[in-house]
């Protein structure tokens, strides 16, 4: 066994065997199965690049995808100190180390291994505070985002699934007797009658959403990001920063923070994507003024004057036009 595999397994694996034909195998002695099987795939992943087979089955990303998890997993490995024993120590460092990824396919390796959600997951995976800021009303976590539904660089459409206790007794009776019958009428093959139910249910502010080869019944709503106003889509730089939020949010499932609703009746909130906050990005990037009228946050500003400062984006221009002055001066 070479020094780099020695390194990976020196606390997880009590020793090695070699065999008739002369090669080093390791001997999986550890009293936890759930460590010794992710130690097992990531020595398989060294010498092979490849990943279990079928673990496509618990996560959402692409195979090319997981081979990247499992490079950066194994150097995790090989760098912890002391390198994890237990099965708690092995979430955590997987959370740590796929912080920025999609927080289904995090969820989907621990399920994969039968590790436990560390306490720290939702902390990690989502980058800001378990405990809520003020004013925030509730938070909701979102399926995969579709960047087709970003309307401009501060909005979004996002579903949440109905399965989500805050969600699940509050769904209309009316949208639940749709949903079954719509089922059954695509079981008997009723294409006609189903859509005319589907049409019934996105009326009432609903989707049946097809998620990991499952139908599930979730609720669409309306997001304006809080404390920023990006440009509209017929000023400078309004398709950048659409463009800029969509990539941002694209497949991935976030943690929304809602502090109230607007005259549009869209849900006010704070973005976090894989621990990104959508926010900062839009304003560092300078597609985005820090909307002091209605948000106040020293570090909105803060990262306002960062692009300023380096006339990034929209800053390019000494004095660019405001939207609220423009949708003032066009009447929106």
């Amino acid at each position: 066994m070479g020094n780099a595999l020695r390194l990976l397994y020196e606390k997880s694996l009590e020793a090695v065997v070699i065999t008739e034909g002369g090669s080093v195998e390791p001997r999986y002695t550890t009293t936890a199965p759930e460590v010794s099987a992710l130690a097992r795939d990531l020595l398989n992943f060294e010498r092979t690049s490849l990943v279990p087979e079928d673990l496509s089955q618990h996560v959402v990303s692409s195979r090319k995808a997981q081979v990247k998890w499992y490079g950066k997993l194994l150097q995790a490995w090989k760098e912890a100190k002391p390198r994890p024993k237990t099965p708690e120590e092995v979430a955590r460092l997987i959370v740590e180390t796929l912080s920025r990824h999609q927080m289904a396919d995090v969820e989907g390796l621990l399920e994969f291994y039968d590790l436990p959600h560390p306490t720290i997951f939702e902390e990690i995976s989502t980058g800001v505070p378990t405990r809520l800021p003020e004013g925030v009303k509730f938070e909701m976590h979102t399926l995969p985002v579709d960047g087709n539904k970003v309307p401009d660089g501060d909005g979004l459409y996002v579903y949440v699934n109905t399965d989500d206790p805050r969600e699940s007794s509050n769904i209309p009776r009316a949208v639940l007797m749709a949903a079954v019958q719509r089922s059954k009428a695509r079981a008997m093959k009723n294409y006609a009658r189903a859509d005319e139910l589907r049409k019934k249910i996105i009326e009432s502010g609903y989707r049946v959403i097809d998620f990991r080869n499952e139908e599930i019944l979730a609720r669409e709503y309306r997001i304006r990001l809080r404390g920023i106003d990006a440009p509209e889509m017929l000023m400078p730089f309004g398709e950048e920063a659409k463009q800029e939020l969509a990539k941002l949010v694209h497949g991935k499932c976030l943690r929304v923070l809602v502090y109230g609703k607007d005259q549009h009746g869209r849900c006010v909130a704070d973005i976090y994507c894989n621990g990104i906050f959508a926010q900062e990005v839009m304003l560092k990037k300078g597609l985005a003024w820090h909307y002091v009228a209605y948000d106040q946050r020293v570090e909105f500003a803060t990262w306002q004057k960062e692009a300023q400062a380096k006339r990034t984006g929209l800053w390019v221009h000494s004095n660019p036009e405001k939207p609220w002055e423009w949708r003032k001066k066009n009447k929106r």
